[in-house]
């Protein structure tokens, strides 16, 4: 094979592109968690809204008992409704009379309506909600952004190198990540969902960052033990599969999060925290849908990487730490789907997964960088 001389022109663009994105990515999760905060305290307004009504409820059946048919509450006339643009904040209080099935907010009779406190009235709470909406767009946007310059990052390094740019450990992150990131715009696109950015930004913003500055690697040609189409075939497939089972994942860990603080029974701050997020039932739907999907992807890489070693090595199998991890990663998420089709084990499956997207993590830094095997290509001195 040719070897082809590296573009160090490119080379510095696809260094700045990366840095770029990381610095994106860092705006998005600082605007992400300007919207959870706004989306918190809306949620705190709407259930403030919904017990004082039940309260004058109350106080004006008792003092209407003498008189049949006086009792507040009937809907007619002058109602004033709450309702949301779109499906932007889940219900901040489950079985709430004054929210309605699909999440709104109800409503009260005008008279009612006018004994709120101004700062629960429809009007402030609605105005609360939409301006969170345009926090949560913002948020929405700035992630394409990053994804854009995220894509080019990795054009950049594969045009400099002319090579596919997953040939260290840098650039498999790179790709991990990006793959990740564009899994999760696409999956949680809807308004509900976007109160998940700041969990899923955290650990990628902190991935590259480390990345970009411990495990960089300057642009070169490929080892010759990885000159294969085998090379490009697996490590995409295996990047893939993490990428999508780093959602599903954290999906899983916002689960047992909110399971331990169920929509409406927050205490404490861990309970603030947490409000935001939807209900336990739909992350751990996100978790499940995301992980049917991990599960073939990544066990396709590694039987490609069986496939690809027979042809190097002369051996489909060699317990190398790296392959041997990751057949563990793939055990523990078959173990997860297992355990999420029992009845009664719902939360103990999250637990699996969660243990599946730690030992991915172990794999893809512990043994990459301190433990040597026949995987050892990290590109670090």
């Amino acid at each position: 094979m040719v070897e082809m001389n590296i573009d160090q022109d490119l080379s510095q663009f696809s260094d700045m592109a990366y840095r770029t994105c990381v610095a994106i990515y860092l705006l998005a999760l600082a605007v992400s968690l300007v919207y959870y905060g706004m989306v918190r305290i809306a949620n705190e307004l709407r259930s403030a809204r919904a017990t004082e009504i039940a309260k004058l409820r109350k106080d004006a059946k008792a003092s209407s008992a003498v008189g049949a048919g006086a009792s507040v509450g009937a809907s007619g006339g002058g109602v004033a409704t709450l309702e949301r643009d779109g499906d932007s904040i889940e219900d901040s209080t489950a079985g709430d009379s004054t929210i309605n099935s699909d999440g709104a907010l109800g409503s009260s009779d005008a008279a009612l309506e006018a004994r709120l406190p101004e700062r629960l009235q429809a009007d402030n709470v609605i105005t609360r909600v939409k301006r969170a909406d345009r926090w949560g767009g913002f948020t929405q946007a700035l992630v394409w952004l990053g994804i854009a310059v995220h894509f080019l990052q990795v054009v950049l390094r594969g045009s400099a190198t002319h090579r596919f740019p997953w040939g260290n450990l840098f650039e498999y992150i790179t790709m991990v990540t990006l793959f990740g990131m564009v899994i999760t715009a696409f999956v949680i696109r809807r308004k509900s969902m976007r109160v998940m950015w700041p969990w899923i930004l955290v650990p990628v913003v902190a991935v590259m960052f480390y990345a970009g500055t411990k495990l960089y690697a300057e642009t070169a040609p490929l080892v010759p033990s990885l000159r294969s189409y085998w090379f490009v075939i697996h490590v995409s497939v295996v990047s893939i599969g993490g990428g999508i089972g780093l959602v599903s994942g954290i999906a899983s860990l916002m689960y047992l999060f909110r399971k331990s603080q169920p929509k409406g029974q927050e205490k404490g701050i861990m309970g603030a925290i947490i409000s935001p997020l939807p209900a336990a039932e739909k992350l751990d739907a996100l978790a499940y849908r995301a992980c049917v999907w991990t599960l073939p992807i990544f066990g396709l890489g590694i039987i490609f990487g069986a496939i690809w070693a027979d042809a190097a090595w002369g051996r489909f199998w060699g317990w190398d730490p790296k392959e041997t991890v990751s057949l563990v990663t793939w055990i523990l998420y078959a173990a997860y789907l297992h355990a999420r089709a029992t009845p009664g084990f719902r939360k103990a499956a999250a637990w699996i997964n969660v243990t599946a997207f730690a030992t991915m993590v172990f794999n893809l830094f512990f043994i990459n960088i301190v433990i040597s095997g026949l995987h050892s290509y990290a590109g670090l001195n």
